[in-house]
C-alpha cells in the first residue's frame, strides 16, 4: 500500500471527522449558521449559555455530537477486532450478537430489578456481551474445522434472533420498561449526557489502548496460527486481549446508546480496501470512520424524521443491510 494513499485516506478521514462535526452541530429542528456555531462553540467552552437561539441550539447538540464520536468510533474499533480475531469479512458486534446480549442483560436488570443508573447498566451490558461472546464462539466451533467464519456468522445470527425474541418477550408484557426503552432498543445517541459518557469513557479508553497494543499480533495471526507461533506471537493471549477489548468497546457503548448494529460491520471493510488489512493502520483509521458514520447518521436521522427525529441504529441498519449483502457476495464467505 502506497504511502501516499494511505496519507490521503488519513487526511480525508480526518477532514470528514470535522465535517461530520459540523453537519451534526448545524442541522436538526432548526438549522444555524457557522456563526452561530462559533458563537455556541464559544459560550459552551466559557462555561455559560449563549444569548442566541441558534447558539443555544447548537450547545444543545454538543453532547450528542461527542456521544456519536465516541460510539461510531468504539463500534468500528470493535468490528475491525472481532474481524481480525475471527478472520471472517462479515463479522461485527452485531451480526454475531453481542450487541443483543448487551441488551438483553440491560432489559432484563430494568424489568426485573428495576435499575436506572447508568452504572448498572454499564455492567449488565458488559457482563450479557461477554456471556454472548462466549456462547456464540463455543456454537461457532462445535464439529469438524473448529471455528469457521460461516459457522460464527450462522451461530452469530441465530443468536441474535433468539436473544432479539426475548427481549421482545420481556418488554411485551411491561408497558412502563417498553415506553422508557424503546427507543434506546433501536439505538440511537438522542438521549446523550456528560454523565454516562464519564462514565463509559474510562472503558472506552482502555479497550481502545488494548486493541492498539494488540495490532501487530493480530497481523501475524492473519497469517496462520504456525506462523504467529513461529514470529514468537502468543497467540491465545493475543486473541483474549482483542476479544475481550472488543466486548469491552461494544458492550459500553450499548449500554449507554442501545444496541447499534452495522457500523462495526461497513466501516472496517471500507478502510480494508483502502489501507490494506495492516492493523496498525486498520485499528485507528475505522475508529475515524466509524466517528464519521454514526454521526452522519444521526444528523440524517433528525433530517428525515422532521420534526421529530429517526434514531441512528435505523439509518446505519438501512445502510448496512445491502452493504453485508454486496461483502457476502464478494467475499463468498472466505477468512481474511
Amino acid at each position: 500500500m502506497g504511502a501516499r494513499r494511505r496519507a490521503l485516506t488519513i487526511a480525508g478521514l480526518i477532514l470528514g471527522v470535522g465535517i461530520a462535526i459540523l453537519l451534526s452541530l448545524a442541522f436538526g429542528s432548526r438549522t444555524v449558521s457557522l456563526a452561530e456555531i462559533v458563537d455556541g462553540l464559544t459560550s459552551w467552552a466559557q462555561g455559560r449559555t449563549a444569548a442566541d437561539i441558534g447558539a443555544i441550539a447548537v450547545q444543545e447538540r454538543i453532547p450528542r455530537t461527542v456521544l456519536a464520536i465516541m460510539a461510531g468510533a468504539a463500534l468500528a474499533l470493535s468490528g475491525a477486532l472481532m474481524q481480525a480475531i475471527t478472520r471472517n469479512p462479515i463479522a461485527d458486534p452485531g451480526i454475531l450478537g453481542v450487541n443483543t446480549g448487551a441488551a438483553l442483560a440491560v432489559v432484563c436488570g430494568i424489568a426485573f430489578f428495576g435499575i436506572t443508573s447508568p452504572y448498572e447498566y454499564l455492567w449488565l451490558a458488559l457482563g450479557g456481551a461477554v456471556l454472548t461472546a462466549i456462547f456464540v464462539y463455543n456454537v461457532g466451533s462445535v464439529g469438524p474445522g473448529g471455528s469457521t467464519p460461516i459457522k460464527l456468522a450462522l451461530a452469530g445470527a441465530a443468536t441474535t434472533a433468539a436473544l432479539g425474541s426475548l427481549v421482545s418477550a420481556v418488554l411485551l408484557p411491561r408497558t412502563a420498561a417498553m415506553d422508557t426503552f424503546r427507543f434506546w432498543q433501536v439505538g440511537g445517541v438522542g438521549g446523550a449526557d456528560w454523565g454516562t459518557m464519564a462514565v463509559i469513557a474510562p472503558l472506552l479508553i482502555a479497550g481502545t489502548l488494548v486493541a492498539f497494543i494488540c495490532a501487530p499480533g493480530l497481523n501475524a495471526l492473519a497469517l496462520g496460527d504456525d506462523v504467529a507461533v513461529g514470529l514468537g506471537v502468543r497467540i491465545g493471549r493475543t486473541r483474549l486481549l482483542a476479544a475481550v477489548a472488543g466486548v469491552v468497546l461494544c458492550a459500553a457503548v450499548t449500554a449507554v446508546a442501545g444496541p447499534i448494529a452495522f457500523v462495526g460491520l461497513m466501516v472496517p471493510h471500507v478502510v480494508r480496501m483502502l489501507v490494506g488489512p495492516d492493523q496498525r493502520w486498520m485499528l485507528p483509521l475505522s475508529a475515524l470512520g466509524g466517528a464519521i458514520l454514526l454521526t452522519l447518521a444521526d444528523t440524517i436521522g433528525r433530517l428525515i424524521g422532521y420534526p421529530g427525529e429517526t434514531e441512528a441504529g435505523i439509518v446505519t441498519a438501512f445502510v448496512g443491510a445491502p452493504v453485508l449483502v454486496i461483502i457476502a457476495r464478494r467475499s463468498r464467505m472466505r477468512a481474511l
